[in-house]
């Protein structure tokens, strides 16, 4: 077991006479893995699109190589599926343990699919979720893993109700990650499942990186030493607790748990965290625990955040710390960035010209001459510009994916961020 948590806050002291906001930042590191300890086990099922704009560019054909290749990579101890959709649902090969037999039965039957119908998508994925429930192990990997490239127009097709389905299936066991291709799939929706779900969402631009997505988030699968990580925030009554992070957060009286999901060996999850301040006497403290744990117990760490009231004058001289001014500005930054690519579609103007600059304008207020925090503010007021005009699909796509992966502390390929002196799969 590791004591793997890290914390930043942005200042000590709190006012006693009106609320403030306070922030930190939180690092998780998963732990290593290790000759002596054997990876979990993974039982997963492949979900792939087969409608009709599958045939467009190959995407059927390379989406079926890389389910071979993914499937190639389990070991006899774990466990797949495989099951395609368009209108109407099959199980290609049911649940069943990874053997050479089974990979090569599953893989002469993919080679029969073709594209065909509409996009029952919440059909096919609850076919792989019944699938990898069928044989839930609480000590594996229980995932699905969803690729599409069109809108979900049959079925379950309100994105409320998929995203609620994700939470519950998550905290059944099961998660979920999933793949948009192309440009005409719903990338909010896509995201809001994974990011209930505790599993991934990443975006495939062309159908030339079916293949290495596939490939990284399968091998992320096999590289899991931490499983159902829990952030958890226990304060004193009055104090209001925000994860600014799109992380799923059960929010309680005194505690609010943070669900990081399954982490991979070295990975670090960077997230931040808005305190409301009650009011208080001058001179008294108040602190927060903050725990860190997985279900396995190989990841464990705590630490303990106080602030002090004080007055006016007091709080106005104190220093900040601006490493977590940059990241807490960061944050909010790419929080508008990804809440435009929305306004953009409906040609909501002046929407997002608000947000953008409103933002701007709150971190210009604390910038000063620090050069990282002014960028900032320049690019954001150059982006309000930029996104109050008519955009091209691609170009949304592309910074929703962006400030998806950006806000969930990954790398600019959607994989996972390592330890310092660990690269991040490609």
């Amino acid at each position: 077991m590791t004591n793997s948590l890290t914390i930043r806050q942005d200042r000590r002291l709190v006012r006693a006479v009106h609320h403030s906001t306070r922030y930190a930042i939180v690092e998780v590191t998963a732990p290593p893995a290790t000759a002596n300890a054997a990876r979990p086990r993974v039982n997963v099922a492949f979900v792939l699109d087969r409608s009709g704009s599958m045939s467009g560019r190959n995407k059927i054909d390379l989406a079926k190589q890389a389910l071979h290749e993914g499937i190639e990579r389990l070991a006899a101890t774990d466990r797949f599926s495989v099951v395609v959709y368009d209108n109407a649902v099959d199980v290609v090969a049911a649940g069943r343990a990874a053997t050479g037999d089974a990979k090569r039965e599953a893989q002469h039957e993919l080679d029969h699919i073709g594209p065909r119908g509409n996009t029952n998508l919440s059909g096919g994925w609850l076919a792989g979720v019944e699938q990898v429930a069928q044989a839930l192990d609480p000590e594996a990997v229980n995932r699905v893993l969803l690729l599409t490239d069109g809108l979900a127009n049959d079925g379950i097709t309100d994105p409320a109700e998929l995203e609620r389905h994700a939470l519950e299936l998550r905290n059944r066991g099961v998660s979920t990650s999933t793949f948009g291709v192309g440009q005409d799939f719903n990338e909010a929706l896509l995201g809001s499942m994974a990011d209930a779900g505790g599993g991934q969402y990443r975006f495939i631009g062309s159908a030339g990186e079916i293949r290495a997505l596939i490939a990284s988030e399968v091998g992320e699968l096999l590289e899991v030493t931490a499983r159902g990580v829990d952030l958890r925030v226990r304060g004193p009554e009055g104090l209001r607790v925000a994860c600014l992070s799109p992380f799923a957060v059960d929010q309680g009286s005194r505690e609010t748990v943070v669900h990081l999901g399954d982490l991979v060996a070295d990975q670090v999850v960077r997230l931040v965290l808005a305190f409301g301040c009650p009011l208080g006497e001058p001179g008294r403290e108040m602190g927060v625990e903050i725990s860190v744990g997985d279900r396995g117990g190989r990841l464990a760490g705590s630490a303990t955040l106080t602030w002090a009231f004080a007055d006016g004058e007091a709080n106005s001289r104190q220093p900040r710390d601006r490493e977590v001014d940059r990241i807490v500005a960061r944050t909010y930054a790419d929080r508008a960035l990804k809440h435009a690519v929305d306004g953009n579609r409906r040609q909501a103007w002046d929407e997002v010209r608000t947000e953008l600059l409103g933002v701007a304008r709150r971190v210009k207020g604390y910038a000063g001459d620090d050069p990282v925090l002014r960028g900032i503010v320049a690019e954001l007021e150059r982006e309000a510009d930029a996104w109050s005009v008519e955009r091209v699909e691609m170009d949304r796509k592309v910074q929703h994916s962006r400030m998806s992966y950006s806000l969930m502390s990954r790398a600019p390929s959607g994989a996972a961020m390592k330890r310092e002196g660990q690269d991040p799969q490609s």
